[in-house]
């Protein structure tokens, strides 16, 4: 049976505690984040890994997002942080912007795709980032089924996806919308997905220190 939990910046601290247990158990969880709910699992456990992919019906060739508490915990994710994306980083987040860095070596395939990068955010909602201050980064995906919507309120979740989850944190309904924008600085610099932060403002943001960003 999954466990609903009450999180928002008042409660979020009972969540601690929970959350570490699930996770130890390579289990799977939604949380809400500023856009939609995401499935949160430990980057690093190849076995929860594996149940994310089964619980979406995520392809293999698909990379999966990062969420970090702080820019600290890029160390254990990255292999190096570009220029660019450093620039990107001081000047965009905590917010809706995933950032595509060289992955560090030793992540697995399950999160890369066998791509070679990987996408991280610090999104900006202060409990969340405190959460994951304490337990560490977890996977943010979206919590849905693939090719259906991202889901915005905790009993959609319950509904549709509930009998394959440990926990489920109730932050009530998120803002929906656009997903967040998605850049690779692995390279030239693109746009992989535009999103909430406009394109224009990015472009504009690294132009003022010579980087161009592709259309």
């Amino acid at each position: 049976m999954t466990i609903v939990l009450p999180f928002t910046s008042a409660t979020w601290e009972s969540a601690v505690v929970p959350v570490r247990r699930v996770l130890e158990r390579h289990g799977a969880l939604a949380l809400p984040t500023e856009t939609y709910y995401g499935l949160a699992v430990s980057p690093t456990d190849e076995w929860a890994l594996r149940r994310l992919q089964e619980i979406k019906g995520r392809p293999a060739d698909k990379p999966i997002l990062v969420l970090i508490g702080h820019q600290d915990q890029l160390a254990s994710l990255v292999a190096s942080v570009p220029p660019a994306a450093k620039l990107l980083m001081d000047r965009f987040w905590p917010g809706p912007l995933t950032i595509i860095f060289p992955a560090a070596p030793a992540l697995s395939s399950l999160l890369t795709a066998g791509s070679g990068t990987i996408g991280v955010r610090l999104p900006p909602v202060a409990h969340l980032q405190a959460l994951l201050r304490e337990v560490g980064p977890l996977t943010g995906t979206s919590a849905n089924r693939s090719a259906e919507p991202p889901l915005d309120r905790p009993e959609d979740v319950e509904r549709l996806l509930g009998q394959d989850l440990d926990v489920i944190l109730d932050g009530g309904r998120t803002p929906g919308g656009p997903a967040s924008t998605l850049v690779d600085t692995c390279g030239p610099l693109r746009v992989l997905r535009p999103g909430v932060v406009d394109a224009n403002r990015l472009r504009a943001a690294l132009a003022e220190q010579g980087y161009i960003l592709s259309p």
